[in-house]
């Protein structure tokens, strides 16, 4: 398993997707939501998921966290539900119907549940299980230490601890009857902080042939390349990775 194993979907919507996330998200988010969608698809493989609708997977975890920016925020609704009905919005514009951009609401929603049952929704199920890989280290132990590595160095955490962290307490404080409130409750601040994959170099978090695997593995990919591009090749621009260059975000 390789960065280059998984390519996004070359459709309107998968390009719309990542075009809203880079816009509104600061580097660490967006490195953060590419992540998810990477872990997401790798568990999928390491567990010899098939029926698989790639397409809304890659859309969901690029907008999963899009309800924490403020531009997107809702003074009522939980953020994944704010993030989920932009992807409604977004996927109805790109010609998906009722039901399809309903999906995306409903993946992006259950990310956030305590866990999934993958009978009654895999989409939803691989993105909670990539997403908790992700903030709290959950499973790694389950993929190639390698390629762990290798996303990592093309898309390294930066400040997720702090920015995600400070937006899930803001959104707990606002909105207690939320899931934001549940998982700070639950210690998702001191969860990021210890983060596994936080501690660099060696990745010292790990345990076992993990930890080896991540000390001693070899190449990285060239900067700021698409998973699914050849070596040394930019990606087209509708999909470009744009997540390794500091920017700002518009206001």
């Amino acid at each position: 398993m390789q960065l280059n194993t998984f390519t996004p979907p070359e459709t309107p919507a998968a390009h719309a997707a990542r075009a809203l996330a880079e816009r509104y998200h600061s580097e660490s988010m967006q490195n953060h939501v590419v992540r998810s969608w990477l872990w997401a698809e790798a568990f999928a493989v390491a567990e010899e998921r098939s029926d698989i609708d790639h397409e809304l997977l890659y859309v969901s975890a690029l907008l999963h966290d899009i309800g924490i920016v403020p531009e997107f925020d809702n003074v009522q609704i939980s953020y994944e539900e704010a993030g989920g009905h932009v992807a409604v919005a977004l996927t109805t514009g790109a010609g998906w119907d009722a039901a399809r951009s309903q999906r995306a609401l409903e993946v992006i929603v259950r990310h956030n549940w305590p866990s999934v049952d993958p009978a009654m929704d895999a989409e939803g199920y691989l993105l909670e299980i990539g997403t908790a890989l992700d903030i709290s280290g959950a499973r790694a132990d389950v993929l190639p230490a390698e390629f762990i590595q290798e996303v990592l160095a093309e898309y390294p955490r930066l400040e997720l601890a702090r920015e995600f962290g400070d937006g899930v307490v803001d959104q707990a404080a606002r909105k207690p009857h939320t899931s934001a409130h549940r998982l700070v409750e639950g210690g998702v601040v001191g969860k990021l902080a210890n983060h596994p994959l936080e501690r660099s170099p060696g990745f010292a978090g790990l345990s076992g042939p993990a930890a080896g695997s991540l000390r001693t593995a070899g190449s990285h990919p060239s900067p700021g390349r698409w998973p699914g591009s050849a070596p040394g090749s930019s990606a087209p621009a509708p999909c470009s990775a744009g997540t390794r260059r500091s920017r700002r975000r518009p206001r």
